[in-house]
């Protein structure tokens, strides 16, 4: 196995055997849980922000408050490595970004103490380097969109994408952040052909020199999931995704397991290429016209649509804990194909998209027929990604967290029903964050729910 394997077995033995799980705002953290806890896996659940929607999880064993990776990536760093030194800790799931980057980073350190099912710095930054993931793609033999650094930009003559070059910006990457921080541009430009363009703004606006994709039209959007060990697939998994949290694109917010041949052959020949290890999620486009799969990104971690994955049979956190205990002979990738599971937070996204976004390339769809597309898949596939019956609580420690963050006013809602059946619907929707309550106003809100003020 990996570079741990052998270290992991060789420690004293604990009472028990501990995972250490970063919680995250979507549903991830949730579900890493959820698969791991009836394993007998003791869970060790981090996060800097004390109400963090997983703490209240029945399934989090143990919660421990950390450094805020988006401001002191070091400490974190050393947070998560002080909990690896622990007799009973084995492994920890990259489920942020900021995880990926600091386990691969300090993956040498982290290797003394525990299993280290990820990839080393090398491969990390060659997939969060989109250029240099587009080049690693072309030498697969695999179709990627064109893909340029602005800068080498000379004409806009066809369709195109701008968006940030990197999955992360740190300051190794960019000498625009600073030191130990981090930061992420989820920032999407659509240009047409011919459009005039300020390289100078587009420069301010992502805080780096971003990249310019070819713009490929299609409705079918893929998503492909894999544990491998050095480049060798352990499992596989293939959805739909159906719907966006915008109307633009994006990841899946509702999603129908699938397989096809042509994505598993173009997905391997890539991470056999990269000669991956550990988890990936990678997103593809189906070309209208050739059938082909392009690429559009990799994530080195546990993804959002997870719990919808879990749930059609494909159990990556478990299949990870097995490779962490050198156990990948016990593996089993087989997955129900046909079944649907919805982000609802994100369903309403894809919603207010229709009523706040604007694109040059992409035609806004009928607001009347998505929401008539939504409630039939909720009828048809009633599948979730956060609540569940027996551990209800992060469910509504998540409706709460919305409550307190962005609640609109019931006149908004109004005003944004009016305006979205009229010509001159707006194209920004304002989110009312700047609701008057105090930092401890909201505290309060969660503790009078119910919930623990500490876990």
């Amino acid at each position: 196995m990996a570079s741990h394997s052998d270290s992991a077995s060789s420690r004293v033995p604990a009472e028990k055997e501990s995972i250490v799980v970063p919680a995250a705002a979507v549903p991830s953290t949730g579900i890493c849980l959820r698969s791991l806890s009836p394993l007998g896996v003791h869970t060790i659940v981090v996060s800097e922000d004390p109400f963090a929607m997983s703490f209240s999880s029945k399934y989090c064993d143990e919660a421990v408050l950390v450094p805020d990776p988006t401001t002191d990536l070091e400490m974190y760093s050393k947070a998560l490595l002080a909990l690896a030194r622990r007799e009973d800790v084995r492994t920890i799931v990259p489920v942020r970004e900021e995880d990926a980057f600091v386990l691969s980073k300090h993956r040498e350190a982290f290797a003394e103490y525990i299993s280290t099912p990820w990839p080393n710095m090398e491969a990390l930054q060659r997939v969060h380097d989109r250029v240099r993931l587009a080049a690693a793609a072309e030498t697969a033999g695999v179709p990627v969109p064109k893909t340029t650094p602005l800068e080498a930009v000379e004409t806009w003559d066809s369709p195109s994408i701008i968006k940030s070059r990197y999955n992360l910006l740190v300051n190794e990457y960019v000498d625009t952040v600073p030191q130990g921080e981090t930061d992420r541009n989820k920032t999407v430009k659509h240009v047409q052909t011919g459009e005039v363009v300020s390289v100078d703004e587009l420069r301010t606006t992502f805080g780096h020199n971003p990249i310019v994709q070819e713009f490929i039209s299609t409705d079918e959007e893929y998503m492909f999931a894999a544990l491998c060990d050095h480049g060798e697939p352990l499992s596989t998994f293939h959805h739909e995704q159906i719907r966006a949290p915008s109307y633009t694109g994006g990841g899946g917010v509702y999603r129908e397991s699938t397989y096809l041949p042509k994505l598993e052959d173009t997905a391997l020949a890539l991470l056999e290429e990269l000669e991956w290890h550990g988890l990936a999620c990678i997103e593809y486009m189906r070309h209208p016209e050739t059938g082909d799969f392009y690429l559009t990104e990799i994530n080195p971690r546990m993804w959002t649509s997870l719990s919808a994955n879990v749930q059609m049979g494909a159990n990556f956190p478990k299949y990870y804990w097995q490779m962490a205990m050198n156990r990948t002979n016990k593996i089993n990738s087989n997955y129900e194909r046909g079944v649907g599971c919805h982000y609802f937070k994100g369903e309403l996204m894809h919603v207010l998209s229709l009523l706040g976004e604007d694109s040059a390339l992409v035609e806004r769809p009928s607001l009347m027929e998505t929401l008539y597309k939504i409630l039939l898949s909720c009828y048809r596939q009633q599948n979730f990604d956060v609540f569940s019956r027996d551990d209800p609580w992060p469910f509504i420690q998540d409706i709460l967290t919305e409550i307190d963050g962005a609640t609109p006013t019931l006149f908004e809602l109004v005003e944004l029903g009016r305006r979205a059946s009229r010509s001159d619907r707006p194209t920004h929707w304002r989110k009312a964050a700047d609701t008057p309550e105090t930092k401890d106003d909201r505290h309060q809100l969660r503790l009078s729910a119910g919930l623990p003020s500490q876990h």
